[in-house]
């Protein structure tokens, strides 16, 4: 299920906007201003980011606008719920970098129908977007892979796997959660995934793209550009 962060300095808002999505059986992660915000977004990466616009220090429409323009990493969808309802701050909010604008008071099934449509936009649209992580590039529209621009060869499985990598940057994997996510199921031996590793890497060692796949001892693996 998709993980949410709520981010409003209201504890009341917090509480009754992730009871809401607890009903939908979304993963919910709370923060109280933009600081937080950031420490949740670059650890845990939740696929949408529900985003007041007053917050205490820095507000919500900065962060929004600084989380689209940092090119070091794709920046979550956005949905700002704030008080703000003119014309020109919807405008202002959505050019910055928000994904939908919604007005408080709102109801918990307009908030619900509107997450759903996110989420679904940006599933579609990750599914076919060009992923490009130091000269490794992904195409999933043509199943193709170059590094540096030399095409490479991948099974489906390893293609599958690679794509998951480059799709969840800088996050920590068990080799459980792996199985589970890329193979469909758990009823298969660990190793399994450490031998498409080792094949994944050996594809990737000419062009020296293989450091991207990092072993975390005593946790499982994790694709990052940063040794």
């Amino acid at each position: 299920m998709p993980c949410l962060l709520v981010v409003d300095d209201d504890p009341a808002i917090r509480e009754m906007v992730g009871m809401a999505l607890s009903s939908e059986d979304y993963e919910t992660l709370e923060a109280g201003n933009t600081a937080e915000a950031r420490l949740i977004i670059a650890s845990q990466n939740p696929d949408l980011v529900l985003l007041d616009w007053m917050l205490p220090g820095q507000s919500g429409f900065e962060l929004a606008r600084q989380l689209y323009n940092d090119t070091s990493r794709p920046s979550p969808p956005i949905i700002m719920l704030t008080a703000r309802d003119d014309e020109a701050d919807k405008v202002a909010a959505l050019e910055a970098g928000a994904d939908d604008y919604i007005a408080k008071p709102f109801s918990v099934n307009e908030l619900l129908a509107r997450i759903k449509a996110v989420l679904r936009r940006t599933a579609q649209h990750e599914i076919m977007q060009l992923l490009d992580i130091g000269g490794l590039r992904l195409d999933p529209a043509t199943c193709r892979v170059t590094a540096a621009g030399i095409p490479l060869e991948f099974s489906p499985l390893e293609f599958r796997l690679l794509k998951f990598f480059m799709t969840h940057p800088e996050q920590v994997f068990s080799r459980k959660q792996l199985l589970e996510q890329v193979w469909g199921t758990i009823h298969v031996e660990d190793r399994t995934v450490d031998v498409h590793i080792r094949r994944l890497r050996g594809i990737l060692e000419p062009s020296g793209h293989d450091r991207l796949i990092q072993t975390v001892r005593s946790a499982g693996y994790r694709f990052s550009a940063h040794t």
